[in-house]
């Protein structure tokens, strides 16, 4: 297992958020032609620190740290890069 820092495109969300959370992330990619198409990139994960957002940050959403094994924080870090991602509680 490998710690994952992700952020997440509605910081709200991340705000209901707890250490020990199971969620599913969730990655939203939008085509050229206006829709969209999401996927799971990883499931059932364990949330373990939900960082406070710094002041004067101006990046969007919030970051959520997620224990993972090393291949789905590939995946993360990969849909982090291309896509809006989500978190769904499970």
């Amino acid at each position: 297992m490998v710690t994952a820092p992700v952020r997440i495109a509605d910081g709200a969300t991340v705000r209901l958020l707890r250490p020990g959370d199971r969620v599913d992330v969730v990655a939203a990619e939008e085509s050229a032609a206006g829709g969209g198409n999401a996927r799971v990139v990883a499931r059932g994960v364990r949330v373990t620190k939900v960082p406070q957002a710094l002041d004067g940050v101006a990046e969007g959403g919030a970051l959520v740290v997620l224990s993972v094994p090393r291949q789905t924080a590939v995946r993360l870090a990969g849909a982090g890069a291309t896509s809006r991602l989500a978190v769904t509680l499970c």
